[in-house]
């Protein structure tokens, strides 16, 4: 008389304790999936619109014509195009004001990019933690429910009279099963982290790039005398 064994059987029949360890195993296994499709999705977007933008920058454009386009229409998911609203936005307001000095209207405009990139980075960076946390966590968490399940199975065989291999098997296969769901959650969870923290810094890279290079074309711009300015004098 033989009874075959099966995986469904073994979770069916697990404790209760086990059993908690897998739900919570599936649990973050959903979440680190939901997690990569949402990441790789929004580091795509981000990828092709920033290619897109440098196109139209680097085009020859007018920078006050290009900001007045980006501005009435604005793409919150590019983040080349957030710095430069926001920095040629800021230069220009503080251009204006009587007696700016070229120096101070740099500086806030450097700054203003600045906490443009800290939200672009903190836009790519959403989620990657919980990402490695479920990397980190899960293997531990497998093997908990594991010792826990090894150690129920001693427990019973110490109750029964005549200890054989087939009374405390399914036990240990149940206990086995938590550790297989702890990698199972873990090592996607770990590769996908080490796949788009190395995409975000990239993207941060080329941010950072193309920060400092329309800093140096506003440098230009806030040294060079406006046109109106230079009439005014010469009358």
């Amino acid at each position: 008389m033989s009874s075959e064994i099966s995986i469904s059987g073994l979770i069916a029949d697990a404790t209760f304790v086990v059993q908690l360890v897998m739900i919570t195993l599936c649990l973050l296994s959903v979440v680190s999936w939901y997690l990569m499709y949402n990441r790789r999705a929004l580091i795509k977007r981000a990828q092709r619109l920033s290619v897109a933008f440098e196109d139209r920058f680097w085009s020859g454009v007018d920078l006050s014509r290009l900001f007045v386009q980006v501005n009435n229409e604005p793409n919150v998911s590019c983040g080349q195009e957030n710095i430069f609203r926001t920095g040629f936005k800021e230069f220009a307001r503080l251009r204006k004001s009587d007696g700016a000095d070229p120096d101070s209207v740099m500086q806030g405009a450097e700054r203003a990019m600045r906490v443009a990139l800290l939200r672009e980075q903190e836009k790519l960076e959403t989620g990657l933690p919980i990402l490695a946390t479920i990397g980190s966590v899960s293997p531990y968490i497998g093997l908990f429910g594991t010792v826990w399940g090894i150690m129920h199975s001693f427990l019973s065989l110490a109750n029964q009279q005549q200890a054989t291999l087939a009374a405390v098997a399914p036990g240990i296969a149940e206990a086995l099963i938590a550790t297989a769901m702890g990698l199972v959650a873990a090592v996607p969870a770990v590769v996908a982290y080490n796949h788009f923290s190395s995409a975000v810094d990239r993207l941060l890279h080329s941010y950072d790039a193309f920060s400092d290079e329309f800093s140096g074309i506003l440098h230009r711009k806030a040294h060079a005398p406006e046109p109106g300015k230079e009439k005014a004098k010469a009358s």
